[in-house]
């Protein structure tokens, strides 16, 4: 047994089973931070803090003749989505139904993944700085006219090349600016998807909760998801109608490199 305590849930294996593998359906294509920064872990739900390798001087001794230095760390944060599921729809589960009720599941997942992106793009106060509140480049507009974006792409990419930061590099765009190139096609009918990129020789993202969009280098080492416990369902209550379950994960995140990225406005 461990903290989630699944095995007080009225639900079987097989359940479970189906559970799992609908929040990952859901969890996977919106958990867009993950796919362009470095990911470590999971280490686990004890793991609490991520050792940031400086110090603190203590201005107080226990004695004379010593000194002392605190070891400076940040703290992970735990997030935790709560949603219900019916009994009875549980139970057609069981019986074989195809067609099963997990709507309140896909929300909570959606949810979960939209404040880890929001936290990693734009921070999260008190607890962590996302990457487009620590660039120091001059935030450009996008504007809503997609044609031009490839423009706008190519000159984040210089600024991060005249910075001495190198690619392949990575495009995480909000849902309406990822909406906006999809549904493009350049003079001549060639994908607005496929011209970024080129421009970038790497990654483009849909990302729920970013505003705007975020032009960043993949070369590694810039940007550090630490992943204590990953994203699991863990089980709160019951009566005889519904069972209430959670998702729940624990992460902090860091920027080691803020002049490598650019944030783009909306």
């Amino acid at each position: 047994m461990n903290h989630l305590l699944r095995e007080h849930a009225p639900i079987s294996d097989a359940a479970w089973r189906e559970l799992d593998g609908e929040a990952k359906e859901r969890l996977v294509p919106a958990l867009a931070a993950r796919k362009l920064v470095d990911f470590s872990g999971p280490h686990g739900w004890q793991h609490s803090a991520t050792n940031l390798g400086r110090v603190e001087r203590l201005d107080g001794a226990p004695c004379e003749g010593v000194s002392a230095r605190r070891r400076r760390v940040l703290p992970l944060i735990e997030v935790r989505a709560a949603f219900e599921l019916s009994r009875d729809e549980l139970c057609d589960l069981d019986r074989g139904a195809e067609d099963v009720e997990l709507e309140p599941l896909d929300r909570a997942a959606h949810q979960i993944a939209l404040a880890e992106n929001i936290a990693v793009f734009h921070g999260w106060q008190g607890a962590m700085t996302g990457i487009a509140e620590a660039s120091p480049h001059e935030h450009t507009a996008l504007g809503e006219n997609a044609e031009q974006y490839p423009r706008q792409v190519a000159g984040a990419t210089e600024r991060l090349l005249c910075n001495g930061i190198a690619g392949p590099y990575g495009l995480a765009l909000g849902r309406a600016q990822y909406r906006r190139v999809v549904e493009t096609a350049e003079h001549g009918g060639y994908p607005l998807l496929d011209h970024l990129r080129r421009i970038l020789e790497g990654p483009i993202v849909w990302a729920p909760g970013l505003e705007g969009a975020v032009v960043l280098s993949l070369r590694g080492g810039d940007f550090l998801f630490d992943c204590g416990q990953d994203i699991s369902i863990g089980y709160a209550s019951h009566d005889e109608r519904v069972v209430r379950l959670y998702l729940e994960e624990s992460f902090s995140f860091r920027v080691v490199t803020p002049e490598a990225a650019v944030a783009l406005t909306g």
